[in-house]
């Protein structure tokens, strides 16, 4: 499309304009702006009172502006009078550092100096699950091992099918859905894309969801691990890197081991070299660390990992190469902030690449039953807080994300923490009250 909304507003009939940012919690925030004003709101930005959002300022600063980048609009299309749009936050004529979209653009144009294009698909689970959010949407769903079934997926069609002809209709390429391994969940695939436009449709993939959940009397959650004993809400990434031209893989080499190439492994190397720091981005929440630390569920496995281990075709770990070219990164869950997932995955891979990290030993072992075995590859955090503390320690991954982002994130995290660590919870009063 060309760069002007008035005139896509014009020629598609869209009345109003969602005007959309997401903030460091992944909150997606957004103006609702007529057709008629959009022009100005193009040169100009949205305004937003930034403290009233998860970012670090404070009533005293001035509006932050919301400056749509029209390359990422998309008409509603269970609303098309309506179209959403995501805008670059700017203050005082810069760029706010910490927003998480300018993060991911600037780590884009770091890698895009160096020849390289990455590009990513991920693979966004979610629940299906009554409205009051305490249960599961199919009183049917019951199976112990309910992954693929055809039954659960068919009773669901009408909410599926609606999400996947809304994404045919976008032109995203989705090419199977299907019912997920735990009770009321489910996953639904598109084509990888350029890391900023998978960004942005994982953005509005999280919105539509839910949309036409509740247009259906249900509610969707990607809250990584909402129900226990079921497997949580993962967001697998599938990464690879191009060239300038985006017909070559650079990481694809089938001289070398599984098809990665020797940049392909420097990337995986900063990957795992950086893992333990950037699992407080790709896990941001206390729940988070329920799915990946989570003892076997009803279905047999978790599916989640607990150790940095790599690997082949084999979704025991914490990576696997299903193939040459690429790989698969199976730590972030559901609550990942979508600009932020991307950026983590290119600041880390940056590093790998110009530090020439090695990946360390491949494992081949299934780890849910042999991972006792494996004694010299470091876990992954029990929790949020230790997650912050490696990353707090990692001064190249902050360094890489923007100092301005990483004293935010923290800063804000660490206040949710906090607010955690003093909730008086059931389980207290439990284990303690007779003591």
């Amino acid at each position: 499309m060309g760069n002007d909304l008035a005139a896509f507003a014009k020629e598609n009939g869209v009345k109003y304009f969602m005007i959309s940012y997401t903030d460091l919690f992944s909150g997606q925030r957004a103006k609702l702006v007529p057709a008629q004003a959009i022009a100005d709101m193009q040169k100009d930005g949205a305004g937003f009172a930034g403290f009233a959002t998860w970012l670090d300022l404070t009533p005293a600063h001035p509006d932050m502006l919301a400056v749509p980048d029209p390359a990422s609009v998309i008409q509603l299309p269970w609303k098309p009078d309506v179209a959403w749009v995501a805008a670059n936050c700017i203050m005082d004529d810069k760029e706010v550092d910490q927003a998480p979209r300018n993060t991911l653009k600037r780590l884009i144009v770091e890698a895009a100096r160096d020849g390289m294009h990455v590009k990513t698909g991920v693979e966004a689970e979610f629940f299906l699950i009554s409205p009051d959010g305490t249960a599961i949407s199919d009183q049917y769903d019951t199976a112990s091992k309910p992954c693929y079934d055809q039954q659960a997926v068919m009773r669901r069609y009408d909410v599926i099918a609606e999400i996947c002809d809304h994404m045919l209709a976008l032109g995203w390429g989705p090419y199977q859905n299907d019912h997920e391994d735990a009770n009321g969940q489910f996953e639904m695939n598109w084509s990888f894309d350029h890391a900023l436009a998978t960004a942005d449709k994982h953005s509005f993939f999280k919105f539509m969801v839910k949309s036409i959940a509740e247009k259906h009397g249900l509610r969707a959650t990607f809250m990584p691990k909402p129900f226990q004993g079921l497997t949580g809400n993962g967001c697998h990434a599938h990464i690879s890197v191009w060239d300038e031209t985006g017909k070559t893989n650079v990481f694809a080499d089938n001289s070398m081991e599984l098809g990665l190439s020797a940049k392909g492994r420097n990337f995986l190397g900063g990957i795992m070299k950086h893992a333990s720091a950037l699992a407080a981005i790709t896990n941001p929440t206390v729940n988070s660390y329920k799915r990946i630390n989570a003892p076997r569920t009803i279905s047999g496995a978790t599916w989640a990992p607990n150790t940095v281990t790599w690997t082949g075709n084999n979704r025991t770990h914490m990576v696997r190469v299903p193939g040459p070219g690429r790989f698969e990164l199976r730590l972030p869950d559901g609550a990942a902030n979508p600009y932020l997932l991307q950026a983590v995955i290119i600041a880390a891979g940056l590093d790998g690449i110009r530090s020439k990290a090695d990946p360390g030993k491949r494992y081949d072992i299934d780890m849910y039953q042999l991972g006792h075995t494996v004694t010299d590859a470091p876990k992954l955090p029990l929790n949020l807080l230790d997650a912050l503390r490696e990353f707090d320690h990692d001064k190249s991954l902050k360094a890489a994300l923007g100092e301005e982002f990483s004293s935010a994130y923290l800063k804000l995290k660490q206040q949710e923490w906090n607010s955690y660590a003093s909730h008086f919870t059931q389980w207290e009063r439990d284990h303690t009250l007779d003591i």
